[in-house]
């Protein structure tokens, strides 16, 4: 049986790492259509360390959710908190990460890792060594001075990993960063995500269509309704190893939590499954 999330439970001295409460979004009317109620009364908290996947029908307001962690965008009803302040505007505890890499192709890879401090006014001698460190561990040493056009897809993606992490958020916020990618490339990126975050004790908020993703990723995975996009179900990922997901890949329950998941979605052999 897949375990289902007690949210009564919880307790924690410190505040949550990233909380919706009672959130909506409404987007104006536009033309001819009227008014879009993007997200519903969405609720739910993350701590610090934990990463959590949000999986949804097209539409249901993913990305919008994210864009208000940011502080992109500004709920219609409810509040967005991040390390127990409410969010009103961008701000330098969080980052974000898209599914494309939004390299700047005039500048090297270690620049771009280098830009986000660079914004921040830290000196040149200590961005290089953050830079340097990160694509080390992102397995791109020996390439920090090549440009973005000279890198595989894959490469480039970690590139974007590595400038997401340099400046040091509490919370990550993901969105499907690596849809693009061939398998084998995913897989790899995942593996290196997830050492990455557990070795830094990150907080993530990773939206994906790929089930086994979120499976493989998450402590908990939240499942959204078709817009308005409201939280309908919270489950906890309880099975070993949520920093090595090759190997809890390999894991039988697996099949078991993909399979709770395409009933909630509504997914048979008949619909296109990501």
């Amino acid at each position: 049986m897949v375990p289902v999330a007690d949210r009564a439970g919880r307790t924690d001295a410190r505040p949550p790492a990233i909380e919706f409460i009672g959130v909506d979004k409404r987007f104006p009317p536009r033309g001819h259509s009227g008014e879009v109620l993007a997200a519903r009364d969405v609720t739910f908290s993350i701590a610090e360390g934990e990463v959590v996947s949000i999986i949804g029908p097209s539409g249901c307001g993913k990305s919008t959710l994210l864009n208000m962690g940011a502080g992109l965008a500004k709920p219609s009803a409810g509040t967005v908190k991040v390390g127990g302040e409410v969010v009103a505007g961008p701000n330098e505890h969080v980052a974000f990460m898209l599914q494309k890499d939004l390299l700047m192709p005039w500048r090297t890879i270690a620049q771009n890792v280098e830009f986000g401090l660079e914004l921040r006014g830290v000196k040149p001698a200590q961005r290089r060594e953050v830079a340097y460190r990160l694509l080390a561990q992102c397995h791109l040493k020996g390439f920090e001075q090549h440009y973005p056009n000279q890198l595989s897809g894959g490469m480039r993606q970690r590139a974007a990993l590595a400038r997401t992490l340099a400046v040091d958020p509490l919370v990550l916020l993901m969105d499907e960063p690596f849809s693009a990618l061939d398998a084998q490339t995913k897989m790899i990126l995942q593996q290196d995500l997830a050492q990455m975050v557990a070795a830094q004790r990150k907080t993530v908020l990773f939206i994906t269509h790929d089930l086994a993703e979120g499976v493989a990723l998450s402590d908990r995975i939240l499942v959204m309704s078709e817009r308005p996009g409201t939280i309908v179900e919270e489950i906890v990922v309880d099975i070993p190893g949520r920093d090595n997901p090759m190997q809890r890949r390999k894991h039988h329950a697996v099949a078991d939590y993909v399979a709770h998941l395409m009933d909630l979605l509504k997914l048979d052999a008949s619909a296109e499954v990501h």
